[in-house]
């Protein structure tokens, strides 16, 4: 037991203590169950392109029906859609996957409000997790790519994992398209004037990423990527 081990021990009775350690271990095969579920039902599905964006993107709003259009075109060049199950973007993007009728693939994530799974994820492609970063590795491991349109801090999350794995050659090298060039205008020039200016990242790292502002440049940049590469899971 190490010393900041031992300061957070004395405040516990041991009965108290023995459960905590006892629900550290358990929690190891919930974590694994989580693993086996999402990489058994993911296997299956095939291709496949994440979509990334707000849950509070409302119906009938600019980048909700560009969602559910980038959806519908990708689905439509046979790859499958993969979202976080939710409302908002995650909603639309599955609509446009089954509006193309291509697979329609959604992630959930347990969460005290804001989520339940959305009506246009398959029936037989629907998972839910408990743990976020049990989700980001099946988002990451069984996509062919991450379309990333304007969200908060869990998109940026998601987009920020991706381009550390890749940049830090953790996985192989796939697209990823910011949609929206608007809303991400502020992002890539902090990128630039600071981050790069700084000589945090170099300035190379701006290939690891595109910008976009329509569904057909998208599914452009994203065919232009893999005219290059064979399609194989990324890890």
């Amino acid at each position: 037991m190490n010393l900041e081990e031992a300061k957070i021990r004395k405040a516990f009775t041991d009965k108290d203590w023995q459960e905590i350690r006892a629900d550290d271990t358990w929690s190891i095969f919930k974590i694994m169950a989580e693993f086996v579920e999402g990489y058994e039902k993911l296997s299956k599905i095939g291709p496949c392109v994440s979509i990334f964006g707000s849950a509070r993107t409302q119906p009938g709003t600019q980048y909700y029906i560009l969602a559910e259009e980038i959806a519908a075109k990708i689905a439509g060049e046979g790859y499958g859609v993969i979202t976080g199950g939710g409302p908002g973007i995650m909603e639309a993007a599955n609509k446009g996957a089954q509006r193309a009728q291509g697979k329609s693939v959604g992630i959930n994530i347990k969460l005290p409000f804001e989520q339940a799974p959305n009506s246009f994820i398959d029936h037989d492609k629907s998972i839910t997790f408990d743990y976020f970063f049990v989700r980001k590795t099946v988002f990451i491991k069984y996509s062919q790519g991450f379309v990333v349109l304007p969200g908060g801090f869990g998109t940026l999350d998601e987009l920020f994992e991706a381009l550390t794995l890749i940049q830090t050659g953790k996985i192989a090298k796939f697209p990823i398209i910011l949609a929206g060039k608007s809303y991400w205008q502020g992002v890539y020039d902090w990128i630039c004037n600071t981050m790069i200016e700084q000589g945090n990242i170099n300035k190379e790292d701006l290939q690891l990423f595109k910008i976009a502002d329509t569904a057909d440049e998208v599914v452009k940049h994203i065919n232009d990527f893999y005219s290059k590469y064979l399609l194989k899971p990324n890890f």
